[in-house]
């Protein structure tokens, strides 16, 4: 029973195009379409790399990497590939530049090291809270997931498939974001964390919801 929860669970969840807000505001272009050929590729990889790694004995990428590790690949993955359908975007050239995603030929060799013009990205297994390294003044687009964790299999969680939860996006503000700093002699890495106010925005402008 349970090696053919495993294998069932290499085939990720499929996105339905029913299941993306028509009303949802979305900037620089981009569309409902786009993210969701991004969105669908994912799966596509997902479940070709579950399968292969499944033939040869071995655990699906999802609980073979550290859950902050595979939720950068799910974002990497997003801010890569929404350009390929989405002409009027580019991912950000500048090396760890902010936002992930400018609008096409706005700046030189489509690179900026900071701007408020354009896309960060985000993935997540969690519904709110998300964090960044500083408050910021831009557009915050997230995708929420579901997926196993390495940990599972020990605490008695079955397999289950990767799939997507919702993605959400807003224009926030600096006064969105609560920061925490940390002392000189701490080691803790400098995080921002989306306020209520934030989440509210978000949520009200949500782009994919579904309750499966």
């Amino acid at each position: 029973m349970t090696d053919n929860l495993e294998t069932l669970a290499c085939q990720a969840k499929l996105v339905e195009e029913k299941d993306f807000n028509q009303n949802a505001i979305l900037p620089y272009g981009c569309t409902n379409r786009h993210i969701y050929l991004a969105m669908s590729e994912l799966i596509e990889f997902l479940t070709f790399i579950n399968k292969q790694l499944h033939s040869k004995n071995l655990q699906r990428f999802e609980t073979m990497l550290m859950p902050a590790n595979f939720s950068s690949v799910v974002g990497e993955f997003m801010v890569s590939n929404i350009p390929k359908y989405c002409q009027t975007l580019v991912k950000n050239q500048h090396h760890n530049g902010h936002p992930d995603l400018i609008p096409t030929g706005m700046f030189p060799g489509n690179a900026v090291q900071h701007s408020n013009i354009g896309i960060e990205i985000k993935a997540s297994r969690y519904s709110s809270g998300w964090q960044g390294h500083n408050p910021e003044d831009g557009w915050l687009m997230v995708f929420v997931f579901d997926s196993n964790r390495p940990n599972d299999l020990s605490q008695g969680i079955q397999a289950l498939p990767f799939r997507f939860v919702k993605v959400i996006g807003a224009q926030l503000t600096k006064d969105d974001w609560s920061f925490s700093g940390r002392k000189d002699t701490s080691r803790r890495t400098i995080t921002a964390s989306v306020k209520r106010s934030g989440y509210q925005k978000m949520m009200s402008n949500w782009i994919y919801s579904t309750s499966e």
